[in-house]
């Protein structure tokens, strides 16, 4: 292995104008252009522009784009990327193979479908898809949904296919099946073997298996293996620290001819492998390429030196890493403040209160604030304490626009006139809107479907023939010549047309139109801007893909989490650590630094699962540019009780001189305390423990804020219009008060919930 640096080569005068914005290292790695290489790309480093610069490089060096292959992890990743590429070397830049894995997998798997007997146009299955599709399984085999759920059932196939291993190979693995036995899902190598038959009946393929199918087709076919080995004659792939064995696998044969492949990531940052990860793929790199060159970006960009020099300290405590060291000329900056909090609802309140006085002294946005948790559940506390301040706020991970029902439904319908074989589309609008196909006929087609090996689609088609659905036959005659009707407007109109048609003649348009309550018609609302999507879809000239259905719902069909729009209103983020890597602010909340939580309670038995904890919090703080504040709370409830916490190791493995613990420290009474004491006073210097507030000493703390009186108890001023807040729903208008004197219900309409009709004896509502 050559470690390789920029003074090792020589730049002649005349050097391209993009390579004077990059650092010695960072033009190091642009300008190495064949042989193996890894780039160790150090937290706020300057990644995304040496990755940039590099394939730009290449270009304008004579390498034909058509001959260059750029792996991503996120579309957006790929669209920002490419953009700037066009910045350097033009138009060109749009003939590269770039996106993500699953795009690029995904459009080589079209082109060669037939090899593996799949349709050119097979469905891409989504997580519910496969859910549902389990879940129909568990219930035919008569097992216990309660034990075989789907989402357990899914991760151990998911698992599976990561590592290449199929359903006829699991049912031959004892180890395997044995530990299924143990956790009493014996008969899980039976689903996922009825899972694979179902989907490759359907023509459909989920997330996995487009990574799965591709190794299989450059592993059993040697022709189709040597054209893509020899039109990618460069490889670079972005986030390698994040792949799994079957996209290792797949990288190692494309890459074995020429060997001009370029890695880029952070073992620091490798997070993710209960997706299927391996820290090894970046730790091993070496061992498949003896002559590997290896270029270290360690300047950071983003952070002060104080928070850089905290991860450095934190990530030192693991094992299993590439040795580097992560440096700034950036201003020492602030100490990292430590806040603890007796409550997790009190610590929601404190970073609340911490945000709004930031706000108000610093003149700062919303948007320059972030408040990260190891857990989904942990928000919330945080948005109660945000929303009583009137902080706006922007939960990531939420459901996406493409996942609401209304949305999937009509999808359904697009997703059932490019493959009539994808029967978890049909199901899901053979009788929406009503048209009389009950949920009895659809159980005997079912039947009649699995005894017969045969799609839904192809049992329907001739359902006349089957006595048991006699009842249902004109119904499901009517429905297959809806359809039909539909397909053949394929070879005539564009997606936007074909898409309008639909919701037009289904009546889905109309039924939303209809409803006139909030739910109805955000539901209506999000019809039109599907619509609407289509319709720039298929005018957007830049747009590389075709302007048919089929590459419509392929494209959304592969969007990931980080590839939502990005919502321009001025709010603070609330996300997992998981969710933040990528991201960066002026101000970071990293909240619930507990042990048992963070670290997770599942990771302490074992050091591999630590230290990925451990690197979890490393991206973390290194999300933070200016500022960052760490929380703990000395309690929290959990399952419905107030459990003592302790707080986390992580906080105890940064350099003391690198944090502050805040003077606004709420203590326990004497009685209560526990062992977390004397962590505190280890890492509290004597003036801070002085200064640290009781509040049993200080009853203005007790007294809740005038805004906070219940409505409940003075009924008699409720008024309609009046501005109110309820716990769960947040902030609303009465609507209308039932009876309108000495009322005991009230109508309201929620910003967030729409209209929702409560008791007043029990809504303890606030003015808002």
């Amino acid at each position: 292995m050559k470690f390789a640096s920029y003074n090792s080569y020589k730049i002649f005068m005349s050097e391209p104008p993009y390579l004077k914005d990059l650092n010695p290292e960072q033009k190091a790695a642009v300008i190495q252009t064949d042989g193996p290489i890894m780039i160790v790309a150090g937290a706020g480093s300057g990644k995304t522009r040496v990755l940039t610069y590099r394939i730009a490089h290449l270009i304008a060096t004579g390498v034909d784009p058509f001959n260059i292959l750029s792996l991503t992890f996120t579309n957006k990743a790929a669209r920002e990327m490419r953009h700037r590429i066009e910045g350097v070397v033009g138009l060109e830049a749009r003939n590269i193979w770039m996106g993500t894995f699953h795009s690029v997998f995904a459009k080589i798997l079209r082109i060669e479908a037939d090899k593996i007997g799949y349709p050119q146009n097979f469905t891409i299955y989504d997580s519910d898809d496969s859910k549902s599709l389990i879940k129909s399984i568990v219930k035919e085999m008569n097992l216990d949904d309660k034990v075989y759920k789907p989402n357990y059932i899914l991760s151990r196939i998911s698992n599976a296919k990561n590592n290449l291993i199929q359903a006829h190979v699991y049912q031959n693995q004892s180890e395997l099946i044995a530990y299924d036995e143990t956790t009493g899902r014996g008969k899980i190598h039976e689903i996922y073997t009825e899972y694979a038959k179902r989907c490759f009946r359907s023509g459909a393929m989920d997330f996995d298996d487009l990574l799965l199918n591709t190794f299989k087709l450059l592993n059993n076919f040697p022709d189709v293996l040597h054209k893509y080995q020899h039109k990618f004659k460069y490889v670079m792939v972005d986030e390698y620290q994040d792949t799994n064995h079957c996209q290792y696998m797949i990288i190692k044969k494309l890459a074995s001819v020429f060997e001009n492949i370029c890695v880029v990531g952070d073992d620091a940052q490798s997070i993710y492998s209960f997706r299927g990860a391996t820290i090894k793929n970046i730790l091993n790199f070496e061992k498949d390429y003896p002559d590997l060159s290896v270029f270290k970006l360690e300047q950071n960009y983003r952070s002060t030196e104080t928070i850089v020099n905290a991860a450095n300290s934190v990530i030192a405590k693991n094992k299993d890493q590439i040795e580097k060291k992560v440096w700034t000329k950036n201003d020492a900056g602030n100490k990292i403040k430590i806040i603890r909090a007796v409550t997790d609802n009190e610590e929601g309140k404190m970073i609340a209160q911490n945000i709004f006085e930031t706000k108000m002294s610093e003149q700062k946005m919303n948007s320059d604030f972030a408040i990260l948790y190891r857990t989904n559940s942990q928000s919330r506390s945080l948005e109660e304490a945000l929303r009583k301040l009137n902080i706006p706020y922007r939960i990531y991970g939420g459901m996406s626009f493409y996942q609401r029902k209304e949305i999937k439904d009509i999808l359904a319908y697009l997703r059932l006139i490019i493959n009539q074989a994808d029967s978890e589309a049909l199901k899901r609008i053979i009788n929406y809107p009503a048209r009389g196909i009950g949920k009895t006929s659809l159980d005997r087609i079912n039947i009649i479907a699995s005894n017969e090996e045969k799609s839904i689609w192809e049992v329907i088609l001739v359902a006349d023939k089957y006595p048991e659905l006699k009842g249902a036959s004109k119904k499901l005659k009517n429905f297959v010549e809806m359809i039909n009707s539909f397909i053949k407007l394929t070879k005539q109109q564009n997606a936007y047309e074909i898409a309008m048609h639909v919701a037009r003649t289904t009546n889905l348009l109309k039924i939303l139109n209809e409803d006139k309550t909030i739910e109805g018609i955000n539901k209506y609302e999000n019809i039109v801007e599907l619509l609407n999507g289509l319709k720039e879809f298929v005018e957007d000239d830049t747009n590389e893909s075709e302007k048919d259905l089929g590459s419509y719902m392929q494209d959304i069909a592969l969007l990931t989490d980080s590839d939502k729009e990005n919502d321009d209103n001025d709010r603070v983020s609330l996300m997992t650590i998981h969710q933040s890597k990528g991201l960066e602010y002026s101000k970071v909340y990293v909240s619930g630094l507990e042990e048992n939580l963070f670290p997770s309670q599942m990771a302490l038995a074992d050091r591999t699962q630590l230290e990925e904890e451990r690197r979890l919090f490393y991206v973390a703080i290194t999300r933070a540019e200016q500022n960052l504040t760490l929380t703990f709370a000395t309690s929290r409830f959990r399952f419905g009780n107030l459990l003592p916490c302790e707080p986390s190791r992580f906080i105890d493995e940064i350099d003391n001189e690198f944090l502050e613990f805040s003077k606004r420290v709420i203590t326990k009474p004497q009685s209560q305390k526990s062992s977390n004491t004397n962590f505190y006073r280890k890492k509290q210097e004597p003036s801070s423990l002085k200064r640290t507030i009781s509040r049993q000493n200080n009853p203005k703390m007790l007294r809740p804020p005038a805004t906070e009186n219940f409505i409940h108890e003075h009924i008699h001023d409720i008024t309609i219009h009046m501005k109110v807040e309820h716990q769960r729903f947040g902030f609303g208008e009465i609507k209308s008060l039932e009876p309108v004197e000495n009322p005991e219900k009230a109508t309201i309409i929620f910003d967030d919930f729409g209209e929702k009709t409560l008791v007043l004896k029990f809504a303890k509502l606030r003015r808002a």
